[in-house]
C-alpha cells in the first residue's frame, strides 16, 4: 500500500487495517518515497549477538578498562597540538 503524508493523518485506519493484512505500507512525501511502515511481525529477525556486525570489531585484545578504550578512540583536546 502507498500512503501520503495526508493519508496518515486523515486515513490512519485505512493505514492500519493495511499493517494487520501484513502488507508494507509506503509513506510517501511530495511523489517521493519517505519511509516504509512494516508490520510489528515481519520487523527484525532475532539473530546471535556474535553474528551482530559490530561484534569483535576490535582486532587486538586488550585488557583496558571499556572507559579507556573510549578515552583513547575520542582522543584528547589538545591531542593536535
Amino acid at each position: 500500500m502507498k500512503a501520503t503524508v495526508v493519508d496518515l493523518r486523515y486515513k490512519m485506519n485505512d493505514v492500519l487495517k493495511a499493517l494487520d493484512r501484513n502488507e508494507k505500507v509506503t509513506v510517501l512525501y511530495r511523489g517521493k518515497v519517505k519511509g516504509v511502515l512494516v508490520p510489528s511481525g515481519q520487523a527484525q529477525s532475532s539473530i546471535e549477538i556474535s553474528e551482530h556486525p559490530f561484534f569483535g570489531m576490535s582486532p587486538s585484545e586488550t585488557d583496558k578498562s571499556v572507559l579507556d578504550e573510549l578515552d583513547r578512540l575520542r582522543g584528547g583536546r589538545y591531542s593536535d597540538i
